[in-house]
């Protein structure tokens, strides 16, 4: 396969847009970020992360110290000299639960404006859009490219500027970005153009035939699928993906129930079922349930899709249905347990979303300390990297950066977020500290409930018998 090095624009650098064109620089690419927030680009050029990343800030630093990697605030300059122009800005939920397209519908024309205005002719344009958008909005981009380019009063170069719209979807795991983008499941292009397929296809070359030096393992030994499909097709990829994820979830949640009243195991149960390859032993994890930036989102704007064409998705409003109920069952065995919250203090282990993050967008440990407050609960939230921004996310939340901090004094505690620091805690020391009754409920089923007990604890955990 052909592969050449690309100059490549990435406009946004936020979470997915900064580790796209980190790892594009990273593969060999010259890459510019580009950011209309002038703090956000100084702190980058120093070398300061916006938020928590494994591995991005050392992936940052080998990319701006070869040169292949910068950022700027000059979008012109930047799409300018581009082959490819990714798109990669938020498209947070509104309040009817669709995508919000202001920043995807200004960037576009801002790509459309700088294009006419570079007076290339002959070198054509691949816009990509990185960016979670409902399905049809790739003709909406490509629309608002050329009316941004007519903006910019030069018909002519606005006639003349050659470019072509692809949707290529992201499917980064916050934790595990770095290697996502690396070593991706798959990666997908949709577009209507085959000349933009092929610029894609160059670009992601040596991700899909895994010919960079990397000293990363383990690393896959068979070449990436590339998946081409028109625009619509890649754009529901991207929200069926995590609209199956979340279901898998509230699944498995749902099983984990039944598991309590029956007196069966839902962690045998998801390693029996999880065996069978049609079903897969990924997401069959029982808690407290998903949260974070693109399941909930994504679900919801899928549902606004659904709304929008008058059909119903009773298979994702029951998956979100038990998802809510997730965070209630929580405090409902707290409740079991100490009889009363009045007065009584819970330390929540884990703030953030999911380990390996400080992402608190819709995390479970929000919801379930704001009810703990509101029953007159003392909360006290331990995270490694997100205490301090949950503690303003949450008034009235005393947020530490030591697990046994949280832990002494504490009637009862709630696994939240299974760091490796939570899970490698010393269960008898952990005991020590904490007052009667001791409870403990598993929200991630951490621990086995014979070692809580036996260190002496008052275990709790979901769907365990």
């Amino acid at each position: 396969m052909a592969s050449r090095v690309s100059e490549v624009a990435v406009v946004g650098a936020g979470y997915v847009g900064l580790v796209t064109g980190a790892s594009l620089a990273r593969i060999g690419h010259r890459v510019t970020c580009v950011d209309e927030d002038g703090d956000r680009v100084a702190w980058l050029r120093e070398g300061k992360m916006p938020f928590y990343e494994p591995g991005l800030e050392e992936m940052v630093a080998r990319g701006t110290g070869a040169g292949r990697l910068s950022f700027t605030e000059d979008l012109d300059a930047a799409v300018g000299r581009a082959d490819v122009a990714f798109v990669a800005v938020g498209t947070p939920q509104g309040d009817d639960g669709a995508a919000d397209l202001t920043n995807v519908s200004a960037v576009a024309r801002g790509i459309g404006r700088a294009l006419a205005r570079s007076g290339r002719r002959a070198r054509p344009l691949v816009v990509a859009n990185k960016s979670t958008v409902p399905v049809g909005s790739g003709d909406y981009v490509s629309a608002l490219v050329r009316e941004g380019a007519e903006e910019a009063g030069d018909a002519g170069a606005a006639g003349e500027a050659r470019f072509g719209v692809a949707s290529n979807p992201e499917f980064l795991r916050e934790g595990s970005a770095v290697y996502d983008s690396l070593f991706p499941d798959r990666i997908v292009v949709g577009a209507e153009e085959a000349w933009v397929v092929e610029a894609m296809r160059a670009l992601y070359a040596p991700v899909i035939e895994q010919n960079f030096p990397v000293e990363m393992d383990p690393r896959p030994s068979v070449t990436v699928p590339f998946v081409v499909t028109d625009l619509a097709s890649a754009e529901m990829i991207k929200y069926a993906a995590n609209a199956f994820l979340a279901t898998k979830v509230s699944f498995v949640n749902e099983i984990s129930d039944l598991c309590e009243l029956t007196g069966a195991d839902v962690g045998s149960v998801a390693t029996g079922i999880g065996l069978d390859g049609r079903i897969g032993p990924r997401f069959l994890n029982a808690g407290i349930g998903w949260g974070g930036s693109c399941l909930p989102k994504d679900v919801s704007a899928l549902r606004a899709v659904a709304r929008e064409h008058r059909h119903d998705t009773k298979l994702l409003d029951a998956a979100v249905a038990v998802n809510e109920r997730r965070r209630d069952l929580a405090v409902s065995k707290l409740r079991d347990g100490l009889a009363t919250l009045e007065g009584r203090r819970v330390a929540l282990l884990g703030l953030a979303f999911k380990p390996n993050t400080d992402d608190l967008r819709e995390a479970p440990s929000l919801g379930i300390a704001a009810e703990l407050l509101s029953l007159g609960a003392e909360v006290v939230g331990y995270d490694p990297v997100a205490a301090k921004a949950a503690a303003h996310e949450a008034p009235g939340l005393r947020a530490v950066f030591d697990p046994y901090e949280a832990l002494a004094g504490a009637h009862a505690a709630v696994v939240v977020t299974e760091w490796e620091e939570v899970r490698n805690l010393d269960l008898r020391r952990a005991a020590s500290l904490m007052r009667e009754p001791k409870l403990l409920v598993d929200g991630r089923n951490a621990f086995a409930p014979d070692d809580a007990r036996g260190a002496g604890l008052l275990y709790r955990g979901f769907g365990r018998g």
